[in-house]
């Protein structure tokens, strides 16, 4: 059975270097990416099953990666995380097709629960 792949997208190096390990341990291949730029690139290439995305970042924003994943990989799950959250915010981002809306700051079983019911619906999804 294929590895399940996560994609991290946080401009805040220390959610990447939090949250990589903890989802290793749970057996996931995980990506961390500090730029909407270098994310977007590697999306190009691969759909990854589960995306992890901050809203607020320069270049393009959370929103604007999300609707790109969502365009280019329909079947993965995006799951958005911010330190602004609004009901508005979380509306939008649910609206466009994200999985789960986490506010900042979050607890890293948060995050695991999250990515764990959010491949199981990838899954079903791709399969």
């Amino acid at each position: 059975m294929k590895e399940t792949t996560v994609c991290i997208l946080d401009d805040e190096p220390i959610v990447g270097d939090r949250l990589k390990p903890e989802l290793e341990d749970d057996g996931y291949s995980v990506e961390v990416f500090t730029d909407s730029a270098s994310a977007l690139n590697r999306l190009d290439e691969t759909c990854f099953d589960v995306f992890i995305t901050d809203l607020k970042m320069e270049g393009v924003d959370g929103m604007g990666f999300l609707e790109k994943v969502k365009e280019k990989c329909p079947d993965s799950e995006v799951i958005v995380i911010t330190g602004y959250g609004t009901l508005e915010s979380a509306r939008e981002a649910l609206i466009k097709g994200a999985y789960d809306f986490i506010t900042k700051p979050f607890r890293i079983g948060e995050i695991r629960a999250a990515v764990k019911k959010a491949k199981k619906r990838a899954k079903r999804n791709i399969a």
